[in-house]
């Protein structure tokens, strides 16, 4: 890594968290993430979701079709060396032997736990992680194969801002407890408690964090009237929550890593009663977190948060091309072409960040 007060050149990141949607949506986005990232964890919370290889690979072959149709990659070619890591969607009946297809396959290097009813598109998640699927749990011991977590409990009685530290008693301790050589990766943690356990915890275990759960808190949700395209699940919590998150990202640990969770929703769908979760952040990612680690003094770390930490943690060789961030104002767009005609708006839609990608 090569810091200068005008310039950061780095190896070229990973995003070890990003939904891509499908259809018409998924041809919108997927330059954006190619532009600046080589590889990303898919998200397979479809609908319906990616349960199956077969399934993860067609989903694959969509994506990637995609991006060659795409006119970002037509003028560009060398975009095509972007590449998607795909996940499957746990479910109380996946199977072991489903495990064993996805590992074969070279194309499925995760699964996905989410608790049923904690976000978009996770009313066919798991009611009962030990009780139901334990067998599964133990075939992806056995192949190294992480268990990626969206860590809230689902439980109506606890308040939406205590749901991840609960979450870490109710299921996380036990299922560590369980199964200790399970690799876990805790996605886009958004507490105090949540740093700390990835932190101190025993085992394999890591956690990614977005750029707006290190830049904001949930203030600005509420700044000047609703805002909703700050909402996302897990919800942003208090400013002592957003500064361990930053002591996390920023502390050179190979526990943390990047992971955006963008997500993107139409305007339209975000604005109405009862919006969308989830912040669309793949077209100015990089620029969100060197902002971060700019703001908290700490640049020094962004490779190895972005670039290093996560391919270690998969087991997966580090990039080597390099890409180069400018100290030069970029202006977020206030939105972006998108579905039906609506458009789709950018985390920190219309403010100006301190860092411009450059290939």
């Amino acid at each position: 890594m090569q810091i200068s007060e005008d310039n950061i050149t780095l190896i070229r990141p990973d995003d070890w968290h990003l939904h891509l949607r499908d259809g018409e949506a998924l041809a919108h986005v997927v330059a954006d993430t190619a532009k600046q990232i080589k590889r990303a964890v898919i998200m397979p919370n479809l609908v319906p979701p990616v349960t199956t290889t077969a399934q993860a690979q067609a989903y694959h072959q969509r994506i990637m079709q995609a991006l060659a149709d795409s006119p970002e990659a037509q003028a560009d070619p060398s975009l095509l060396g972007f590449e998607p890591l795909m996940t499957l969607y746990l479910t109380d009946n996946t199977a072991a032997e489903e495990i064993v297809r996805a590992k074969a396959s070279g194309l499925v290097y995760a699964v996905k736990l989410y608790p049923a009813g904690a976000t978009t598109n996770s009313d066919a998640g798991v009611t009962d992680l030990l009780g139901n699927c334990s067998a599964v749990l133990e075939q992806m011991q056995q192949l190294g194969m992480p268990l990626l977590v969206h860590g809230e409990v689902t439980d109506p009685t606890i308040d939406v801002f205590d749901r991840e530290a609960v979450f870490i008693d109710r299921v996380m301790l036990p299922l560590r407890q369980r199964f200790p050589e399970l690799k876990v990766v805790f996605e886009h943690i958004t507490t105090k408690e949540g740093a700390h356990y990835v932190r101190d915890a025993e085992g394999p275990v890591a956690a990614t964090i977005t750029p707006q759960h290190l830049l904001y808190n949930r203030n600005a949700i509420f700044t000047n009237g609703l805002q909703p395209h700050y909402y996302c699940l897990p919800v942003l919590k208090r400013e002592v929550h957003r500064q361990a998150l930053v002591e996390a990202a920023t502390s050179g640990s190979g526990r943390f890593f990047m992971g955006t969770d963008s997500a993107p929703h139409a305007r339209g769908l975000k604005e109405q009663s009862g919006g969308c979760a989830g912040c669309y952040s793949a077209l100015h990612a990089l620029e969100l977190y060197a902002q971060a680690f700019d703001m908290a003094g700490k640049l020094e770390q962004l490779e190895g948060f972005t670039s290093l930490y996560g391919a270690d943690f998969y087991g997966l060789a580090r990039n080597t091309e390099t890409i180069s961030l400018k100290r030069h104002a970029f202006e977020v767009p206030t939105h972006l072409p998108y579905v039906n005609g609506d458009t789709l708006v950018p985390l920190a839609a219309g403010t100006t960040l301190n860092w411009t990608f450059e290939a």
